[in-house]
């Protein structure tokens, strides 16, 4: 772990070249990798794939890199030379980044959601066969205990009348109460099953709009998504919005959708910022729940939140209950951004909490231009359509 390796063939010629430039960063420290991963608190073997190319760093990890080699040398670093790193970065992210990726994570999705959609089906055709033989079951009771009924009166006392002069009567019941609280509880999940079905389908719905988004995207230099970690730009470039921010429309100019990024990380919102500027949309971003909160107050009518799940203090989940609270809030869509990938169990706690998609970090920039696409599609039919 002390020794850099040396680079695979397999190598893209983008990664390569950026893994070189790295390595003679990190070798002018005179330090063994372990060492400076516990100087700066990360883990070995992650920073020894930084530096053998077969994984892309955070824009963040470079600037330590950086940082660190000023402060050995006592010199500082030029800009040109930062500039140039800078370069090597952007065209290893542009080529690590393609709409082939996007698909593949989208067409994963549209499977989960597929599955679950299918896998409710199946449940609520059980629970219906079960509901409608207790439902039976119940009938059969009913025409035996009114053969055994000697007059009418009310319910109570016809119960207890009943028993005394039948000895069987008070078994059949009891054995009536115990099927129609299962009754209510198949009903419950059978409503459940049908409402997990709904919202499979939806999604189903969704993803296949935004697999066509991708499709449509065009593959050009221009249009390629610059998603640089720290969000700073290529040269010749300006900079993304910065937190709290919100890029608003021109003197004339119609008024575009506004979408809410929330991440407490200022490197995910300037990198999420920097792959959606490009979009025709209005983009406010905060690094916490509370001015998630407060964002949503003082601007009206967003399109679509994009949430990070992991934030001190209040979490994404927390967030969006409050959210979904509050009736000017509830129906804004919310896609949940979370480091824990694609785990169902979590995605399941998600949709739980009201968010209607969700994408996992490291996240890919032609699958989340696509999904906010798409939110910002369904947003601008409704206004249209005067909802």
């Amino acid at each position: 772990m002390g020794e850099l390796r040396p680079l695979g063939d397999d190598l893209t010629d983008t990664s390569r070249a950026l893994a070189q430039a790295l390595r003679e960063l990190f070798e002018g420290l005179e330090v063994s990798v372990r060492r400076y991963a516990a100087r700066r608190r990360r883990d070995p073997g992650t920073f020894s794939r930084y530096l053998n190319g077969t994984r892309l760093p955070p824009w963040q990890v470079i600037m330590d890199l950086f940082a660190d080699l000023a402060e050995h040398r006592g010199t500082a670093v030029t800009g040109e030379a930062i500039e140039f790193v800078r370069g090597l970065y952007g065209s290893a992210v542009d080529a690590g980044s393609s709409p082939k990726h996007a698909v593949e994570i989208l067409e994963q999705q549209l499977a989960d959601a597929d599955r679950v959609s299918r896998r409710s089906i199946v449940r609520g055709d059980v629970l219906g066969d079960a509901l409608l033989d207790r439902t039976h079951r119940i009938a059969d009771l009913e025409v035996r205990l009114n053969q055994l009924e000697a007059d009418r009166m009310a319910e109570r006392e016809r119960a207890d009348r009943l028993a005394a002069a039948h000895p069987d009567v008070s078994g059949l019941l009891q054995a009536r109460s115990a099927l129609e609280a299962e009754v209510s509880r198949l009903g419950r999940e059978l409503r459940e099953a049908r409402e997990q079905r709904a919202a499979a389908e939806a999604r189903c719905a969704l993803l296949e709009r935004q697999l066509e988004a991708v499709e449509q995207q065009p593959v050009t230099a221009a249009a390629l998504p610059t998603a640089l970690p720290s969000g700073a730009p290529r040269s010749g470039s300006g900079p993304g919005p910065g937190p709290g921010s919100g890029r608003g429309p021109g003197p004339g100019s119609r008024v575009l959708p506004k979408i809410l990024i929330v991440d407490d990380q200022p490197d995910n919102l300037l990198a999420m910022s920097a792959v959606l500027e490009t979009l025709d949309q209005d983009l406010v971003t905060v690094s916490s729940g509370r001015e998630a909160l407060k964002a949503l107050l003082d601007h009206d009518d967003f399109a679509v939140i994009i949430m990070d799940v992991q934030m001190p203090e209040m979490d994404g989940y927390e967030t969006c209950a409050h959210i979904k609270r509050r009736p000017r809030t509830r129906d804004v869509p919310i896609i949940f951004l979370t480091a824990m990938g694609m785990d169902p169990e979590h995605s399941a706690r998600g949709y739980a909490a009201g968010a209607v998609d969700y994408i996992s970090k490291p996240f890919d920039p032609w699958a989340l231009r696509a999904k906010v696409a798409v939110f910002t599609s369904i947003y601008l039919e409704r206004h249209a359509a005067g909802r």
